[in-house]
């Protein structure tokens, strides 16, 4: 039995807003269109511009709790 349990504390779930998935998204989209204009066209850029992309946009999702 955990700490918590012990203590009585409930297990509670942390509702996001719809600004922060707007955020995020929007962070991603800028984020790779800044990418492909430093880096360029080339399939090898693009892909390491999503990549990078998705985790910018991911981590702005998740810390705007």
């Amino acid at each position: 039995m955990s700490a918590i349990a012990k203590a009585g504390a409930t297990a509670t779930r942390l509702k996001r807003s719809r600004a922060s998935l707007v955020g995020g998204i929007a962070t991603g989209i800028g984020v790779f269109a800044l990418a492909v204009l430093l880096a360029g066209t080339s399939p090898l850029s693009l892909a390491i511009a999503l990549v990078v992309a998705f985790a910018v946009g991911a981590w702005v999702r998740l810390a705007d709790l």
